[in-house]
């Protein structure tokens, strides 16, 4: 590996994924959960031998996580980056200490920016009774700058039918699909450039020198793709996070994996194998700054996390407004509701 010039190293994906500067790490979640009962929940007889509350385990093919009835993560706060959540299949129950609240999910994404410090919740809701419910996520930490850490709390969806997405299908009728969540992607084919929806505007992401991508590319077996050079200050990671073979540059993978790639360079990904392969792209320019987390909190000091909990204790962050630390919304199609009370729906 180390006489390929595009790699500069590479690791085994166990448990979360780690990232690389802007980005702190990320989540992918894969749950096949049973159908629902009239909560939204779990039947409780299912839930027996789980460690309700901190239930990570995967068994039978799903986990709890910090719910005890609807999986998902209770009220929690977050303070100094964003989350940005990609929801494939399945529903996220968003709500917040703004008073904004959401269901999202079916190919969505939702970019939250904690800024000063919000709390959410961020629930599973079982809407299926008469069949099983699947949830498939990515859930991406994107740290905010030293100057921008303090900034009001927002959230943005982009609905699934905004996303834009590319294709292509070679000679031999096999298709590469890129669905472009963040960074404009333009193809080495020279055909147009695919133009990525806005990030929020306090993002780093939203800085015009950050050169911040979020790719997820789909390579069915046999298919091939080249990513674009970015600029020579970005870094860029591809991660397999489905399938076991994926060939990058000259160097074969077989098993699920982290590749760090020279950013500014062209990157040939190749699926090998004979089934569908997905890799997420993660790219940027380094905020390069002193990291400093404590659970929910990112900040650059020691100090800035000691505030950021007395502030937190002191406020609440603005409170819980909303009836139950596992709010969900009933049998609600996909919605966001904004702080200041404007609401919005998907056009699809």
């Amino acid at each position: 590996m180390s006489r390929d010039p595009l790699i500069v190293g590479a690791q085994a994906l166990q448990g979360p994924m780690p990232g690389i500067d802007p980005f702190i790490f990320g989540a992918y979640h894969q749950d096949h959960y049973p159908a629902g009962n009239a909560q939204l929940g779990v039947d409780p007889a299912l839930l027996r031998g789980r460690e309700i509350g901190m239930d990570f385990s995967g068994q039978d093919g799903w986990s709890m996580y910090h719910g005890e009835a609807v999986p998902g993560f209770p009220t929690h706060p977050h303070r100094g980056f964003e989350t940005v959540t990609i929801v494939r299949k399945g529903l996220v129950d968003h709500a917040d200490s703004l008073g904004a609240t959401a269901r999202y999910g079916q190919g969505d994404v939702q970019w939250l920016t904690t800024g000063r410090g919000v709390q959410h919740a961020e629930m599973f809701p079982l809407v299926h009774q008469d069949q099983p419910n699947t949830l498939d996520l990515f859930q991406l930490w994107l740290n905010l700058p030293a100057r921008k850490k303090m900034v009001p709390a927002d959230f943005t969806i982009f609905w699934a039918d905004q996303i834009p997405h590319w294709a292509s299908t070679d000679a031999a009728g096999r298709r590469a699909e890129v669905e472009v969540v963040a960074g404009d992607f333009a193809p080495v084919d020279g055909s147009a450039v695919v133009k990525a929806l806005p990030p929020p505007g306090d993002s780093w992401a939203a800085e015009p020198e950050a050169d911040v991508a979020i790719w997820i590319v789909r390579l069915a077996p046999g298919a091939s793709l080249t990513l674009p050079a970015a600029t020579p200050q970005a870094r860029r990671a591809v991660y397999l996070t489905t399938g076991n073979a994926l060939v990058v540059g000259e160097h074969h993978f077989d098993q699920r994996v982290m590749v760090e790639v020279r950013a500014n360079q062209t990157a040939p990904l190749h699926n090998p194998s004979d089934a569908w392969v997905e890799v997420l792209v993660l790219q940027g320019k380094p905020i390069a700054e002193p990291v400093a987390q404590h659970g929910p909190f990112v900040m650059n000091t020691q100090a800035e996390l000691v505030q950021a909990v007395h502030d937190y204790q002191r406020t609440q962050f603005g409170g819980w407004p909303w009836p139950s630390h596992s709010h969900t919304h009933g049998k609600a199609e996909r919605f966001a509701q904004y702080p200041d009370g404007r609401v919005e729906k998907p056009a699809g």
